[in-house]
């Protein structure tokens, strides 16, 4: 047969495509995805001959689970709509959690601002002119506890885009349940808690790397044994995205995060079926279509085959690779915002396409401001209509068995793989990290890509071609700088009315289980019980575990 195609393919180069290009040369040399992986002209059974159905892609909901991890997908359930959402104070961001509820929203992503990001309370001298700015302020429990008001957690899962401080924030989340009535076993929702791809790509790290994932192995060994609903943690390939990789390294890098995580469960003691089902991933959604849905197939393959035969998983929950999609921020242009529209319609249908378990869709006005009420609506109105009107969740995996996607889906799994022997042979991912070996292949990516613009190589509709002169002014979402006079006036009150006493033995005892092998969760949660604030913990962990430095820019 294989014979046979090859005649044909021969046949048509000769009588068909040869006399075209004859006449009319392509409109370039070579075609290629966003990531310069080279694309053919034409592709045939030739190029999906050696995939084994069941071996490599095998049916929704079964082993190796490259047409999804769902044996009914989005003809059971849609995925979840999750606007990401913060700003201001707590009560202006749960005002927006209450909007986007009653228009359709399924479940909420907390955007948190810098100064909780960075482990400092909003009265800090360094949070100056960044409280609420790029997300909500969260300082004590009494924030928590009015970001919330209103919101039963036993009724919503809540995702909450924080790393450094991560233990800290989903321990006041805990006690907020707890104050609701609601059992832990009945909370679900998903800490990113990624601080690995901090060091490789996004910066917003606190402590160094290894009393860093202390913290996320005491978090994933509690939430194992009291919230077992809980992702202790979403693993970020997004940020590695948003920073420049390939969709490739994109890949390779997040999944030797992960494998990162699960290694250092298992040195915990911890058997891996009891934690691993818990691990969710996090995607980010680009501009490449066809690039995109080869890379989340790709995803689920090599997550399956490393938990199965590298750690020895018996549990298929063990094996899926569950992940949230974000449309590509860094795609979005302050030139002609409108367009942004039409990008994120294309890369929510990738997600989509792909398998995505949760979906967030970038607003329109991203690039200039957060996301204004009506943006924010265009864009969730965008999901709905995929989900309603598309046709798309009829059918599972639909682009199964094209020969384009399935070459790429083994092409880009191979590159994938790659990148993760190399920091298998480096010693793990953080001694490649130590190394700036992943930091130094995103750089090199992210420059060449850029260099490629410039030049007009890589098209970006109003930036570098189809340019317009005319400015298309858009609403602005503008935080006044009252906000921060308001919390720093709120958390200032939360330190005066506290018990004092009960708050310093809390912090003492924090410190203690810090400095020895003690799990430190109950101790965060007894301290976050009594409005020991954010910035307190977080100075306690700066005491015992230092601070982190990029050795690369010292």
């Amino acid at each position: 047969m294989s014979k046979d195609l090859q005649e044909n393919l021969k046949r048509w180069e000769k009588e068909t495509l040869s006399p075209a290009l004859a006449k009319k040369s392509e409109r370039k040399e070579e075609f290629t995805t966003l990531s310069d992986h080279p694309v053919k002209r034409l592709y045939t059974p030739l190029d999906t001959q050696e995939i084994d159905y069941t071996k490599d892609l095998g049916n929704p909901g079964q082993y190796p689970f490259t047409r999804g991890v769902h044996s009914t997908m989005y003809r059971g359930r849609l995925w979840t709509m999750r606007q990401f959402a913060g700003f201001g104070t707590a009560k202006d961001s749960n005002q927006r959690y209450h909007y986007l509820l009653k228009q359709g929203q399924t479940g909420l992503s907390v955007a948190f601002h810098m100064p909780t990001i960075m482990g400092y309370d909003s009265d800090h001298d360094r949070s100056r002119g960044e409280v609420g700015k790029v997300g909500v302020s969260i300082d004590t429990l009494a924030d928590m506890e009015t970001l919330f008001d209103g919101i039963p957690l036993d009724q919503v899962t809540t995702s909450m885009t924080i790393n450094a401080p991560a233990s800290i924030l989903w321990a006041m989340y805990l006690v907020v349940a707890e104050k609701q009535g609601v059992s832990w076993d009945k909370v679900g929702g998903t800490t990113q808690n990624d601080i690995l791809k901090e060091y490789i790509a996004q910066k917003s790290w606190i402590y160094p790397p290894r009393p860093s994932m202390r913290l996320i192995v005491d978090m994933m060994e509690f939430a194992k044994d009291n919230v077992p609903r809980w992702n202790t943690i979403s693993i970020s390939g997004y940020h590695i995205r948003e920073a420049g990789s390939t969709a490739a390294q994109e890949l390779g890098f997040t999944l030797a995060d992960g494998i990162g995580y699960v290694q250092a469960g298992v040195e915990r003691g911890m058997d891996v079926d009891t934690f691993a089902p818990r691990l969710s991933f996090f995607f980010n959604a680009h501009s490449d279509f066809f690039e995109e849905i080869a890379k989340f197939r790709a995803a689920r393959r090599i997550w399956a085959r490393t938990m199965k035969e590298r750690f020895g998983a018996k549990n298929e929950k063990s094996m899926m690779c569950r992940f949230h999609t974000q449309t590509a921020g860094c795609s979005l242009t302050a030139q002609q915002p409108y367009n942004n529209v039409i990008r994120t319609t294309l890369q929510a249908m990738s997600g989509i396409l792909g398998g995505t378990q949760s979906l967030h869709t970038n607003s329109l006005d991203e690039t200039l401001s957060l996301p204004t009420e009506e943006a924010v609506t265009l864009a969730l109105r965008t999901q709905q209509i995929i989900a309603e009107e598309s046709g798309i969740p009829a059918t599972i995996d639909p682009f199964a068995g094209s020969y384009f996607v399935e070459k790429l889906t083994n092409e880009i799994e191979a590159k994938a793989l790659e990148y993760i022997d190399n920091i298998d042979k480096m010693g793990g991912v953080i001694e490649a990290i130590e190394k700036g070996y992943p930091q130094q292949e995103i750089g090199n990516a992210s420059y060449k890509y850029q260099r490629q613009v410039e030049e007009g190589e890589k098209v970006v509709v109003g930036v570098n071609k189809y340019v317009d002169a005319t400015n298309q002014e858009v609403p602005i979402l503008m935080i006044s700088d009252d906000v921060e006079k308001v919390q720093i006036e709120n958390v200032q009150k939360v330190k005066a009315n506290r018990d004092q006493a009960k708050v310093d033995a809390c912090l003492q005892n924090l410190k203690q289980a810090a400095q020895g092998t003690d799990n430190v969760m109950p101790f965060i949660l007894d301290a976050v019980r009594e409005y020991a604030s954010l910035g307190e913990i977080c100075d306690v962990f700066r005491d015992v575990f230092g601070v982190y430095h990029d050795p690369k820019w010292l």
